[in-house]
């Protein structure tokens, strides 16, 4: 008996172990999704609101990163939002990004989420401090978090003169 107790515990851990992307679809990437949607809403809302900009920019880069129907966007963007809310922390939805994604993909996030705090045209010290810890949590140099920066001002400075 003492074999088919470890053997069920070693299964057991290695299933606590695997990647979320590694689970399958409800454990894995619709909670991944989720919690890249929910670090959206808590920097949209870092400077205590959100406004229309903000959630146009947030249900942008969900659907063109995550390439959704529009009824499954709208329900992944209402659930995040609730997360985002009722979060006391941020480092539940960092991990699981950290744990999943590689360098490359980490920096898209923070790209949008530089899109999200530079919606404004002004990024305020709370959102900034913000920023910093996710970028570290992240493991996404200073350096590429300020390039992604440049570019999502750059981006949204032409979005305002376009309008």
């Amino acid at each position: 008996m003492p074999g088919a107790l470890q053997g069920m515990i070693g299964r057991l851990k290695s299933l606590l172990a695997a990647r979320p992307d590694q689970r399958g679809e409800a454990g894995g990437e619709a909670e991944l999704r989720r919690s890249v949607a929910a670090l959206l809403f808590m920097a949209a809302q870092m400077d205590d609101r959100i406004d229309a900009t903000e959630r146009a920019v947030i249900a942008d880069a969900v659907a063109a990163r995550f390439a959704l129907p529009a009824d499954e966007a709208a329900a992944l963007l209402a659930e995040a939002e609730r997360e985002a809310q009722d979060a006391t922390h941020f480092q539940r939805f960092t991990a699981e990004i950290k744990q999943a994604y590689d360098d490359a993909e980490r920096l898209r996030v923070m790209e949008m989420l530089w899109q999200v705090v530079c919606a404004d045209g002004v990024v305020h010290d709370r959102e900034a401090n913000l920023m910093r810890r996710i970028a570290g949590l992240l493991y996404v140099t200073d350096k590429d978090s300020g390039l992604a920066r440049q570019r999502a001002l750059a981006s949204a400075d032409a979005a305002r003169t376009r309008t």
